[in-house]
C-alpha cells in the first residue's frame, strides 16, 4: 500500500489538444436536439469550453487533495482514497461507484461523511471512508484476464477491505454497478458486512422478473415501464455487453467521441429539467471524461457489462440476508418498487427522495449523506 498522486504527462495533454482541434464533426438533421443521442451544439460548446477553457492542472490538483493509495489486491494493482472520520470510533464504510464514472462520483459525498459536525450532522456519525477504482476504471490496473464480472469485483473490494485495509466488519454503499457489486459482497463475504445502502436494484434482477410468482400490479406497471425504457434506451448496453472492444476503438481515440459517449447518460439519467448544466458544472462533467482519457479505461470500463451478461449465474434468484437499505431517487433509471426489491434484500429502510436521479453521490450529496447517516446508525454499535 503506497501513497498515490496523479501526475498526468504533459505530452498527454498537449496530444489531447491536437486531437480536440483536429474533430471531424458529423452533420444532424434539423431540430434533433437529444432526440437522436448527444445535442451536436452542445457537444461543440463543451468541447470548445474544454479545448481553451478547463484547467486539468487546477482539477488534478483538487483531486490530490484527497488522500489516495495504491495496493496490490488480488494480483491488481488497485487505486483507492481513504479518508480518517473525524469523530469517535469512525464506521469504516466502502463507496463503490459505476459507470460512466469512477471514484469522482463520491468526491462530493466525502466530507459529508468523514466530517459530519462540520456539515451539519453529529460528530458520532462519522465514517472512514474507502472509495476505489474498480478493476479497469480510473487510475487502478485494466484487467488482462476474462472473468471480471461484479462478483470477481466484490471478491477483489472484500480483500482490499478485510486483508489489505485490516477491517473484520464495515459497511457498504453503491450506486448502479455499485450496487451489483455491493450486492455479491453481501451474497458471498455476509460475514464481512454489518449492513449495504443500495440507490437502485440491481438491474440483473430484472432480466427474469417476468418468471416471478405472484408480481403486484405496482411490480407489473414497473415492468412495463422498465421495458419500455430498454427498447428506447438501453442500446449502450447491448453494444457494451456483446462487442466492447469494437466500441473502444473510437472512444478510445478520439476525445469528442468519448465526450458525446459519456455526456448523453449524464443528461439522460440525470434530474436537470432538460438542461445538463442544471445539475453539473462543465468543469465536472469534463473531470469525470478526463479521468477515463488519461488512463484508457473505456474500454477496459465496458468490459464489466459483457462479462456480467456472460456469467448467467448473475442473474439467478437470490436474496441477501445482510441488512439493507435503500435510497430512491426520482430521476434515476426506472426505479423499482420497494416490493420487488424485497424479494431480493432484507430490506430495513427504504427511503423515496425529493429531487436527485442516478448518480446521486454528485447530484444531491446531501440527501444521500443524510440517510447514509440515518441508515447505518443502528450499526455502530456492533462495530
Amino acid at each position: 500500500m503506497q501513497p498515490f498522486k496523479i501526475n498526468v504527462p504533459e505530452p498527454a495533454l498537449t496530444d489531447l489538444q491536437n486531437r480536440l482541434a483536429h474533430t471531424r464533426w458529423p452533420d444532424e438533421v434539423e431540430d434533433a436536439g437529444w432526440d437522436y443521442g448527444t445535442d451536436r451544439a452542445y457537444l461543440k460548446q463543451l468541447a470548445d469550453y474544454w479545448q481553451h477553457s478547463y484547467d486539468w492542472r487546477a482539477q488534478e490538483a483538487k483531486l490530490n487533495a484527497f488522500p489516495q493509495f495504491k495496493a496490490e489486491v488480488a494480483g491488481l494493482g488497485l487505486h483507492f482514497l481513504k479518508i480518517e472520520g473525524q469523530g469517535p470510533n469512525p464506521l469504516p464504510l466502502l463507496l463503490t461507484h459505476g459507470w460512466p464514472d469512477s471514484f469522482f462520483r463520491m468526491l462530493k459525498l466525502i466530507p459529508l461523511l468523514t466530517d459530519p459536525a462540520a456539515h451539519g450532522g453529529r460528530a458520532e456519525d462519522a465514517f472512514t471512508v474507502i472509495v476505489p477504482d474498480l478493476p479497469g476504471y480510473g487510475f487502478s490496473d485494466r484487467p488482462a484476464e476474462k472473468g471480471y464480472d461484479a462478483k470477481r469485483m466484490a471478491d477483489v473490494l472484500h480483500e482490499l477491505m478485510a486483508k489489505t485495509l485490516g477491517y473484520k466488519q464495515f459497511v457498504a454503499h453503491g450506486g448502479d454497478w455499485g450496487s451489483s457489486i455491493t450486492e455479491q459482497l453481501a451474497l458471498h463475504h455476509a460475514g464481512s458486512l454489518l449492513a449495504i445502502h443500495l440507490t437502485d436494484v440491481p438491474s440483473t434482477h430484472a432480466k427474469s422478473a417476468d418468471k416471478l410468482p405472484d408480481l403486484s400490479l405496482t411490480e407489473k406497471a414497473w415492468l412495463v415501464k422498465n421495458k419500455a425504457w430498454q427498447e428506447k434506451e438501453a442500446g449502450y448496453q447491448k453494444i457494451q455487453g456483446t462487442k466492447p472492444e469494437t466500441l473502444a476503438y473510437g472512444l478510445n481515440d478520439s476525445p469528442v467521441g468519448l465526450l458525446g459517449w459519456i455526456i448523453e447518460k449524464f443528461h439522460a439519467w440525470s434530474d436537470n429539467d432538460g438542461n445538463i448544466e442544471h445539475t453539473f458544472l462543465k468543469d465536472d462533467l469534463l473531470t469525470n471524461v478526463m479521468i477515463y482519457w488519461v488512463t484508457q479505461t473505456i474500454g477496459s470500463s465496458v468490459r464489466l457489462y459483457y462479462e456480467t451478461m456472460h456469467n448467467l449465474a448473475l442473474g439467478a434468484p437470490t436474496h441477501v440476508s445482510v441488512p439493507t437499505g435503500f435510497a430512491i431517487f426520482p430521476k434515476d433509471i426506472t426505479p423499482a418498487p420497494r416490493e420487488f426489491a424485497e424479494r431480493f434484500f432484507n430490506v430495513q429502510h427504504w427511503q423515496e427522495m425529493p429531487r436527485g436521479g442516478h448518480f446521486a453521490a454528485l447530484e444531491q450529496p446531501g440527501l444521500l449523506a443524510a440517510d447514509l447517516r440515518e441508515f447505518f446508525r443502528q450499526f455502530r454499535a456492533a462495530h
